[in-house]
């Protein structure tokens, strides 16, 4: 099995592959960034906030602290997916407004930014989210966003707004709680725009209000402000791909599984043709390619200074851009991210930029009443539940029935008998050691299996009578996918106010576990 990148990040290694070590925020805080125009980032953003609509105080507040000669950046992102998508987008953002917070000064200002992945064509990945109701019928919204194009060149349709309020309509929740989230949706659809538009007014409703501010790449006057860090890539358009696999390369030789591949010839740059797909940039001899042309560097400078919005990142540049633009102190990433920032180290340096701290983000598994109460019974952690939902419940049962032939007791009896009969069996004839020694390991394990067998056969029996397992299910693995994954954040709100939301900005920066909704 290969080894995990992001578990053995946030406890203290992976430091041949990552700038700085996890946890490292002095470090990062008496790094200073004296390159970046913070005025003209400034006034970028506010001109995309006011297109957007949510040019408010606050963000008003917050772009005058970003205009300050030593503010910082903590930054997170990701895709906008449907009605913001599963849940971590949402805790992605609380955590970078929450570290913000944490570490913001009037000397050194830290606000709190979310990328949006506006640029990313990848329908499949944005276009669907999961919604449990109190009836716990689980609710699933697809919109037919076309592949692709990049999302924030893709308009808001009237008809996704139907299918939103046509499954508001049908959701079983308190009526002021689907009011609310109603309203909610309707204030980031009805002032139109993008797919990716949509998305950011649903984010910053929801935090905005805990400074955090949106980025949108594809703003034309945001796009201008990343176009010369393009542009220097444009260079050497290989060096990039090259640092990312001669880091796949140490990470195979380490076991690791690298997340990011780059094939002989691919750079790390997309361009948006002529007909509004976005495709990746080959080099080709000295021309850069697609499938449809060749292009010259000229042609794409050329590109690149009439409309900087066609010419966008790959996920192994895309970083490097991010923290040209923005006086990063920290990149709040989930797990893959780690493990694509591990291929990413050498790439910063092309740029003449220093890898940003990653921060692991914060992670939440939601406990609605019902929930809590279940796991109670059952004496298990919803973590337990999913990582072997069957196991949990016939274990718990088994121990209500007093069934110790399924108890780990009862298997380490047996492996203690074993033992001794091997050892004793040794004693009169040591050429049997070996056979007697597969014996026992042969049998135990075989017995393992069975008592599995049977406290998956009584946990599917009991399902059947009461339901419980596909209960937890919903709540904790929806569509057999872990809740902070699957679920839609929203689900929340839609049954218990603003409750859950409140909660979630209360929580300390980086924090993991399971929290109980009251």
């Amino acid at each position: 099995m290969a080894r995990n990148a992001g578990a053995e990040y946030r406890k203290g290694g992976l430091l041949d592959y990552v700038r700085l070590p996890a946890g490292a925020l002095e470090t990062a805080q008496a790094e200073s960034r004296t390159d970046i125009d913070r005025v003209a980032l400034a006034d970028a953003l506010r001109a995309y906030h006011r297109d957007l609509g949510t040019l408010t105080p606050t963000v008003e507040a917050g772009l005058t602290r970003l205009a300050h000669p030593a503010s910082r950046v903590v930054v997170t992102g990701q895709q906008a997916g449907a009605l913001t998508g599963p849940a971590y987008s949402v805790h992605k953002g609380a955590d970078a407004a929450l570290l913000a917070r944490q570490l913001d000064t009037e000397d050194t200002p830290v606000v709190a930014v979310y990328w949006i992945a506006s640029q990313d064509h990848d329908a499949a990945e944005v276009a669907s989210t999961s919604l449990l109701d109190a009836a716990e019928r689980l609710h699933r919204l697809t919109l037919d966003v076309p592949e692709g194009v990049p999302v924030g060149r893709v308009p808001w349709h009237p008809g996704w707004t139907a299918q939103v309020h046509a499954l508001l309509d049908a959701f079983d929740g308190p009526a002021e709680h689907v009011a609310a989230v109603r309203a909610r949706f309707d204030r980031a659809a009805q002032a139109g725009g993008s797919y990716a538009d949509v998305f950011a007014r649903l984010i910053h409703g929801l935090l905005g209000g805990a400074g955090l501010l949106v980025l949108d790449p594809m703003h034309p006057a945001l796009a201008r402000l990343m176009a010369p860090t393009l542009a220097r890539e444009l260079d050497d358009p290989l060096a990039s791909s090259r640092a990312i696999e001669a880091a796949a390369a140490r990470m195979i030789a380490d076991g690791f599984e690298p997340q990011l591949r780059r094939p002989d010839g691919a750079t790390n740059l997309f361009i948006e043709e002529d007909d509004g797909q976005r495709r990746l940039l080959r080099v080709d001899e000295q021309a850069f390619v697609t499938a449809n042309r060749r292009y010259t560097r000229a042609d794409l400078l050329a590109l690149l200074d009439a409309d900087p919005t066609r010419l966008t990142p790959a996920a192994g540049l895309r970083p490097a851009v991010q923290d040209a633009l923005l006086p990063t102190l920290a990149f709040v990433v989930g797990p893959g991210e780690i493990a694509y920032g591990a291929q990413l180290r050498d790439v910063y340096p092309l740029h003449g930029l220093r890898q940003p701290l990653l921060w692991p983000r914060l992670s939440v598994t939601w406990r609605e009443p019902n929930v809590t109460r279940l796991l109670g019974r059952l004496n298990a952690t919803a973590a337990q539940v999913q990582a072997d939902p069957d196991g949990v419940l016939g274990r718990a049962l088994a121990t209500e029935r007093h069934a110790g032939a399924v108890t780990t007791e009862r298997l380490n009896q047996l492996t203690t008998s074993l033992d001794a009969l091997t050892a004793e069996i040794a004693d009169l004839d040591p050429t049997l050691v070996g056979a007697a020694a597969r014996t026992r390991t042969r049998t135990v394990a075989r017995v393992a299996h069975l008592q599995r067998l049977a406290t998956q056969a009584l946990a599917r029996a009991e399902n059947d009578r009461s339901g419980q397992l596909t209960r937890l299910k919903a709540h904790l693995l929806p569509n057999g996918t872990p809740q902070e994954r699957e679920m839609n954040f929203l689900t929340y709100l839609l049954k218990h106010g603003d409750t859950p939301l409140n909660q979630l900005l209360n929580l300390p920066a980086g924090w993991q576990g399971e929290l109980d909704i009251p």
